[in-house]
């Protein structure tokens, strides 16, 4: 089971491309999927677990639920399949590039299954906002 932790900064180039840490492109594998996430940051999925994704997605009602086509619609129609160059690089496409807003300086976060890339001030305001009492409330209800 691959387990993406960390936090790490990097920055983009002038033709949009990212460096993914060694530590993630040992997990993530010879070829992953790049697609939109929530709260604007893009998630990064290894081709196992992006097909596992699927599978469950193609498994929920196509025709009659709106939720779901919408959901289908934003994470495979935006989705890129990528693969590192020797530098171990990746291209970000411009539409996702401007739904994050990522010009220059990212942070990749390790979140378990996935990584998440953010707009590095996107990332220290959302980290700013965390609530770590109100975290633990609501997970203490979860019985975690």
């Amino acid at each position: 089971m691959k387990m993406f932790v960390g936090e790490y900064a990097h920055t983009l180039d002038t033709k949009g491309r990212l460096i993914i840490p060694a530590s993630f492109r040992e997990d993530l594998g010879d070829t992953f999927f790049v697609t939109k996430g929530n709260d604007n940051c893009l998630y990064i999925y290894s081709q196992e677990d992006w097909e596992a994704l699927v599978a469950k997605l193609r498994s929920l009602p196509q025709l009659s639920s709106e939720a779901v086509r919408k959901l289908n619609r934003t994470l495979m129609g935006g989705a890129n399949k990528c693969e590192s160059d020797r530098q171990g690089r990746i291209l970000i496409s411009p539409p996702l590039r401007a739904y994050a807003g990522l010009k220059k300086d990212v942070v990749l976060v390790g979140v378990g299954d996935h990584v998440e890339i953010w707009n590095r001030e996107s990332w220290q305001q959302e980290m700013e906002d965390v609530d770590m009492n109100a975290v633990s409330s609501s997970l203490e209800s979860l019985g975690i």
